[in-house]
């Protein structure tokens, strides 16, 4: 199955799961929506989203839509409502951060050393040939050579590294997966929602 079946099937069931929501949804709390929108929506979008990665922007398009969607009826609004404030009242990152936060998640767990061994095959951490005073940034990947945008910038590993490098240094060097897990999203609701 190629990634555009797969993205309309994905999208076919969630507005599928939406629009038996929504005759219910007088019935139901924000709260209660929104915990059943997170159950049968939301995982789905979430489930292996990484591999999204290298996706073409209007497939991502797609999904984007379909979220945008489930936070109108959470909150009911009407169809042309901007979804902006919606998301961030949800507390709701857009596709596109949501992969982000996905991959930077793997890299850190890569680095705690709690991924799974084919990790090491696919990230290399980036040593200097030669100590310099600036570099004292040890938790840096390094970005593989592609030769083709098409295909080499869609890899995990392309992707992944590019992701993690754009971290601003005080996020990738957190203690914990929780202060990593709440920095990343606050940097992410920032560079999204503004």
């Amino acid at each position: 199955m190629t990634l555009n079946k797969h993205i309309s099937n994905l999208c076919r069931s969630a507005y599928f799961e939406l629009r038996k929501i929504a005759t219910i949804r007088h019935t139901l709390s924000v709260q209660t929506t929104n915990t059943l929108v997170c159950s049968l929506f939301l995982s789905k979008l979430d489930y292996c989203n990484s591999l999204l990665s290298g996706c073409l922007l209007y497939l991502l398009h797609k999904l984007q839509k379909v979220q945008n969607s489930a936070a109108r009826l959470i909150l009911k609004a009407r169809k042309y409502d901007h979804v902006t404030p919606l998301r961030r009242t949800l507390h709701w990152l857009p596709i596109q951060a949501r992969i982000e936060y996905k991959l930077s998640t793997l890299c850190f767990h890569f680095f705690s050393a709690s991924s799974p061994a084919y990790f090491s095959e696919l990230l290399t951490v980036y040593t200097p040939a030669r100590q310099l005073r600036s570099s004292s940034d040890s938790r840096t990947l390094v970005i593989p050579h592609t030769k083709s945008k098409a295909y080499g910038q869609r890899t995990f590993a392309f992707c992944a590294s590019t992701q993690w490098n754009s971290l601003p240094s005080h996020i990738r060097h957190s203690q914990s997966v929780q202060s990593f897990k709440r920095a990343l999203k606050t940097h992410l609701f920032q560079k999204h929602n503004s």
